[in-house]
């Protein structure tokens, strides 16, 4: 056998046994690949990891402090919320509140209430319902289109540690066009081009510690 075959039959086999060794290290994929499973509690996030290591430390909950001063009524109510349902974020939860309050204020503008319901208390959905039907009655539509939110922040909590019912109080201010026209079709007020300014303070709760995680509207403001 040549000089030149058996250094070839070495090199093929040093080149095996790399293959085999990266095999070993890296693992193999096959086809498309499902990702790891979440860890339980991941739509937390990593901030719930950084608030949990933070408390065990004694230094201040990140997820409540960068959203209402340390030490107030509303931080002390979040933290009592927290001991009742570990899972719960405040960080979470206004992003929530974000979505909710572009739905139920166009849902309201638009007149089409039904779907947002469940998110509405009995009362608020009465009163809003009230608005759609006087509206209705005076042959008046309402053309809106939602641009976005220009601030968003809690102006309060409270919690009541018998009912563990939990109630926050978010301050809005969302920017949009609306324009309402009569029945002949005419812009009686409003733009649908001119973006106005739409603040609201609205109050959501739910109880704490049970199976349902959604909030309902059950107060409104300005």
């Amino acid at each position: 056998m040549s000089s030149a075959i058996i250094q070839l039959l070495v090199l093929a086999a040093i080149a095996v046994f790399l293959i085999l060794r990266l095999r070993n290290v890296l693992g193999t994929r096959e086809g498309f690949e499902k990702p790891p499973l979440p860890m339980p509690g991941a739509a937390e996030g990593r901030a719930r990891g950084r608030r949990e290591f933070e408390v065990i430390e004694g230094g201040p909950d990140r997820d409540i402090t960068d959203h209402v001063a340390e030490g107030t009524a509303a931080a002390k109510a979040l933290m009592a919320m927290k001991l009742v349902e570990p899972t719960f974020s405040v960080s979470e939860f206004l992003r929530g509140a974000r979505q909710a309050y572009e739905m139920i204020l166009m849902a309201f503008e638009r007149g089409d209430l039904e779907p947002v319901r469940p998110f509405l208390s009995p009362e608020v959905y009465e009163s809003f319902a009230e608005v759609v039907e006087a509206r209705e009655r005076a042959g008046l539509t309402v053309e809106a289109h939602f641009v976005g939110l220009r601030e968003i922040l809690i102006a309060d909590a409270e919690f009541d540690r018998g009912s563990q019912e939990a109630e926050i109080t978010v301050r809005f201010t969302g920017e949009l066009t609306s324009a309402v026209r009569n029945a002949a079709g005419e812009i009686v007020e409003g733009s649908t081009t001119a973006i106005r300014q739409q603040r609201d303070v609205w109050t959501f709760a739910r109880r704490m510690g049970t199976g349902d995680p959604n909030w309902q509207l059950v107060a409104t403001g300005e």
